[in-house]
């Protein structure tokens, strides 16, 4: 497995190792021992959660969890494809509101770790897309919290020709500038 960072610490793309032939392929998709030899991290995940998009240009986002609930996750597209978007909101970080997007699709097998102190949201470039979650902390109501997908001082590109289908909750989230953070620092 080959493993990308970025300049916002913490992050990580993983890019597995694909085997092929004529019968199709195998890959391990995670394996705690490599994912802590490449990203120094050693979450325990407590949740797989499975969504199925339907058209081009749905778009869940940008979701997080407040500590003590707040998720860690490993995501990979294994239908369809999907331009993946974080941002950081660790208030400490020299990288705060920051984002970064990653295409993941069923093409490419890639895996995109988010941890916890970010922003997480997705767009889908092809129909009937579906997104895999390991999660590090179960669902919370109360814990959780949204930004506004096309807040302009964020200026994500979600690659989307059409506008995007969103949940009534995502329509109506809250601007970045409105939005108080509730990760203190680095996680």
């Amino acid at each position: 497995m080959d493993i990308e960072t970025f300049h916002i610490p913490g992050p990580a793309l993983l890019r597995p190792r694909v085997f092929e032939d004529a019968r199709g392929f195998f890959m391990e998709s995670f394996n705690a021992d490599v994912f802590e030899k490449l990203t120094g991290e050693a979450p325990h995940f407590v949740q797989d959660n499975h969504s199925l998009s339907r058209k081009t240009g749905t778009l869940r986002g940008l979701h997080f969890q407040a500590p003590p609930f707040a998720q860690g996750k490993l995501v990979r597209c294994i239908s369809g494809a999907v331009i993946d978007a974080i941002v950081d909101i660790r208030k400490n970080s020299p990288h705060y509101g920051e984002s970064l997007t990653v295409p993941l699709s069923a093409e490419n097998k890639h895996m995109f770790w988010v941890p916890p102190g970010f922003l997480h949201g997705f767009a889908t470039q092809a129909p009937d897309t579906e997104f895999l979650y390991k999660v590090t902390a179960p669902y919370h109501k109360d814990s959780e919290g949204s930004v506004i997908w096309n807040d302009p001082d964020l200026a994500i590109d979600w690659g989307l020709d059409v506008p995007p289908t969103l949940s009534e909750k995502d329509a109506v989230a809250p601007s970045f500038a409105d939005f108080q953070s509730p990760f203190k620092g680095l996680v």
